[in-house]
């Protein structure tokens, strides 16, 4: 299955992939690496019309996008309380109610026979009220961080005009920013960053420690020179105009630096 240069799903190349030996289609909802956010109902209904069960990531979706699992016919749904400010190792399956789910561990009858183990009560306490924060701030948060991140990217690229926004065209989670800039490279931008307190990264979280290009751009077949400058930056609950403005004139110096350097080196 593709996607486009932005990171969105094809659809035709969707519904080629739709065979009849497909049991089940898992697509993210919102990618954590340049927040595309995918069109989920339309590719359930495809995957629906084809007889397959739906399975979405919706950790960076939670708390960005309007969920509502009584009108979007998902079979299976993951969340994670890291990404609402819950306590990290505690997370959540919906399973809609017929759709099949077979025990990966034995031993025990919690949770009607799915799994065994004795439920952690305080976690998944925090949790439940972590979502419900999430939920209910959802559309002034989310109008909040899009103003902001906006306000970032203008600033960028205004004095970067060659910079890259990887996902730009596409409907993007209001929270995260990945930008490239050619000649640069992602580690010796993060080191500088990290070193004036501004702390990003260069992909996921999963992908730490990687020398590889991040998997989500080359997917969207951006070239090597591009992906291995790539630097996400994101925004949440904490960040501020204050936060922009220091980033805006930050960035741009270290940019400037790193090609003086580069010049130097290759010169």
């Amino acid at each position: 299955m593709d996607v486009t240069a932005d990171g969105v799903v094809d659809k035709p190349s969707f519904d080629a992939a739709l065979g009849d030996d497909v049991a089940l289609c898992s697509v993210m909802w919102v990618n954590n690496e340049i927040g595309t956010v995918q069109d989920v109902p339309a590719l359930v209904a495809a995957a629906k019309a084809r007889g397959a069960l739906f399975h979405t990531d919706g950790v960076q979706a939670l708390g960005k996008v309007a969920i509502d699992l009584k009108t979007l016919p998902v079979d299976y749904l993951s969340i994670s309380g890291h990404k609402v400010g819950a306590p990290k190792g505690i997370g959540a399956l919906f399973v809609r109610r017929g759709a099949p789910i077979t025990p990966m561990l034995y031993g025990g009858s919690q949770d009607r026979g799915r799994r065994p183990g004795t439920e952690n009560v305080a976690m998944s306490v925090g949790f439940a009220r972590a979502v419900e924060l999430a939920v209910a701030e959802r559309e002034a948060e989310c109008a909040r961080l899009e103003k902001l991140r906006d306000a970032l990217e203008r600033a960028l690229v205004a004095k970067i005009p060659d910079a890259v926004i990887h996902g730009r065209g596409a409907p993007r989670a209001p929270h995260v920013l990945n930008i490239s800039v050619p000649g640069t490279d992602s580690e010796s931008m993060l080191m500088a960053l990290d070193l004036q307190g501004v702390a990003c990264s260069a992909g996921s979280a999963c992908q730490s420690g990687s020398i590889d290009p991040s998997h989500v751009l080359t997917a969207c077949r951006v070239p090597h020179e591009l992906a291995v400058a790539s630097v996400r930056l994101s925004l949440g609950s904490l960040n501020t105009d204050a936060h922009v403005a220091r980033v805006s004139e930050l960035f741009p110096a270290l940019i400037a630096k790193a090609r003086r350097l580069s010049g130097l080196m290759t010169g």
